[in-house]
């Protein structure tokens, strides 16, 4: 990579981190009229459901990836007419996958609210609402990321998280709702997100199409979704297990702790962003790049200044989103920033084979994350017996154990002997 090269990839990588950091910040001001104006209760069903609209784009979560390596790759009018049909049909697909998942919540509703400890009914809907537009904002989003358009890209990670700030300020703030307006919030930020997005991603969407042979097409979505999925249910689970767990006050200061812990990966996010479109770029033009090594780089340098942060001062984010509401849950940040770090930079390693098309790695991901996933559910008895704290502790430690094996998987696979495999022994 040229000198003009690498400039390129860290100004890009520097606004993407500025807008995803902004936009992180109002994400988090999201929590400061939430978590202070919400009853512990209601904040805690919030801190679920949020969790939930993760767990909800595992179905399409390499949807994004596998449309930013197409738009990437279409150098060709005819391939520019494969990515129009590709991007209208996967838009009509997921909306299928929806209604799929709407019935089923609408069958399961009574275990559900008893589940998750939901007073207001409304919550849920609200919730099955914002759930269509986050399966159409992948394919969306992938068009940006695929054309390399981090203008855009990292504009609308900030209007997100602007949005659902100035909807919590109106709904929770001036109307008094709980964790059912807290989620009117988010679905109001998503919707003004998905417009601009479907706006600037419209010459793709509305350009002619031309039909794409379908099993070539799957054998490489399937892969990248499982793949991606491993790290999306690590993320989420241990809130959900949390809220069905305990009782009360508990699951909402569990989940304050949780919810630092998390901005982590989503801190980092940016520099994954930028290095995978670049990364299929370079394979599909037959050129080396060093851009994985920088993002690593950038992700250990920034993870570890976060983590270490969170470390010497855990109070600090705290107060600056709850004020002194949430103080008791400090001592789990450390806890928490520590065991996320792994995982943040399984996600790289992981983005970077499946930007290769090295999907040998995608069994072994799926069974540390199905590992992960029985472990939580053998030790709930554990979890209930404990007092609160050491629970607590139990929890985060086990998913900072198996987010090492994660990364310690991605490894192998990236440097290790099967790192010697060419990627289309392994299709």
């Amino acid at each position: 990579m040229t000198a003009a090269k690498r400039f390129t990839f860290f100004r890009q990588s520097g606004w993407m981190a500025f807008a995803t950091g902004l936009g992180g910040v109002f994400m988090w001001l999201v929590h400061k009229p939430a978590g202070v104006l919400l009853s512990k209760p209601e904040y805690g069903v919030f801190l679920a459901l949020l969790q939930v609209m993760n767990l909800m784009l595992i179905p399409v979560i390499g949807l994004q990836i596998i449309v930013a390596q197409q738009t990437a790759a279409a150098v060709t009018e005819s391939q520019q007419r494969q990515l129009a049909f590709t991007v209208r049909r996967l838009l009509a697909a997921v909306t299928g996958i929806w209604l799929v998942m709407a019935l089923g919540v609408f069958v399961f509703r009574a275990e559900a609210l008893r589940r998750l400890q939901i007073a207001n009914p409304a919550a849920l809907w609200l919730t099955v609402l914002v759930g269509l537009l986050m399966l159409w904002w992948p394919v969306l989003q992938g068009v940006l990321q695929g054309r390399q358009n981090y203008l855009w890209y990292g504009w609308l990670q900030t209007v997100n998280g602007a949005a659902r700030f100035c909807g919590v300020l109106v709904v929770v703030g001036l109307l008094g709702g709980q964790a059912a307006g807290a989620v009117l919030a988010a679905l109001f930020g998503f919707a003004v997100t998905v417009g601009v997005a479907a706006w600037h991603s419209r010459s793709v969407w509305l350009a002619p199409g031309e039909p794409v042979a379908g099993r070539p097409w799957l054998a490489r979505v399937v892969p990248l979704t499982l793949g991606l999925a491993a790290g999306q249910f690590m993320m989420a689970a241990d809130q959900l297990v949390a809220q069905s767990t305990f009782e009360g006050n508990v699951p909402a200061v569990y989940g304050a702790a949780g919810m630092i812990g998390r901005a982590l990966i989503f801190f980092t996010a940016a520099v994954f962003a930028v290095m995978f479109p670049k990364i299929v770029a370079s394979r599909a033009r037959a050129e080396k790049s060093d851009v994985f090594a920088l993002a690593l780089g950038a992700t250990a340098v920034l993870g570890l200044g976060a983590a270490l942060g969170c470390t010497l001062l855990p109070e600090l984010p705290l107060r600056l989103i709850y004020g002194t509401k949430y103080l008791a849950s400090a001592p789990l940040i450390p806890w928490f920033v520590w065991c996320m770090l792994p995982l943040t930079l399984a996600n790289v390693l992981v983005g970077n084979l499946l930007a290769q098309e090295r999907f040998a790695a995608v069994p072994w991901l799926l069974l540390v994350a199905a590992g992960y996933g029985v472990t939580l559910w053998l030790r709930v008895p554990a979890f209930q017996a404990a007092e609160q704290w050491t629970a607590f502790k139990m929890i985060v430690q086990t998913l900072g154990l198996f987010s090492l094996l994660l990364l310690a998987v991605s490894a192998w696979f990236t440097w290790g002997p099967a790192a010697k495999i060419r990627p289309s022994a392994r299709a």
